[in-house]
Formats: structure tokens, sequence, C-alpha cells
């Protein structure tokens, strides 16, 4: 049986964590902007940090599974 709870885990953050598809922080003039679809390099930086966090968490401590077969 293959695990597909990790893989599903990091596709769905990393399309939900993209910078400026839902929010970006720091923003380009705000601390957060909402839906600009722009980014910047300290936007890609944070966004990473908050990536592995969440990731990190989710497949480490909560055990996120899903198997499938």
């Amino acid at each position: 049986m293959a695990d597909w709870g990790p893989i599903l885990i990091g596709v769905v953050l990393f399309i939900l964590l993209q910078p400026g598809l839902l929010f970006q922080l720091p923003g380009n003039s705000k601390p957060l902007e909402c839906g600009s679809m722009r980014t910047s390099g300290k936007a890609i930086a944070v966004h990473t940090l908050i990536f592995f966090v969440i990731y990190a968490i989710l497949t480490l401590v909560v055990h996120v599974h899903i198997y499938t077969g």
C-alpha cells in the first residue's frame, strides 16, 4: 500500500501558499496583501518557511496518512 498523505498535503499547501494567490506576507506596499497576484523575494522566503512548518507539523506530529490499495 502506498501512503499518499504527505504527497497530498504537500501539493495542497503548495497551491494554497503561493505568494500573491490568497495572501502575501509581507506585501509590496502593506504588511499583508490579499489577492495581489504579485510577489517579492521576502514574500517567497516567508511563504517557504510557513510551508515547511505546516508540512512538518502535519506529517511528523499529526501523522496524516492516506492509504490506497
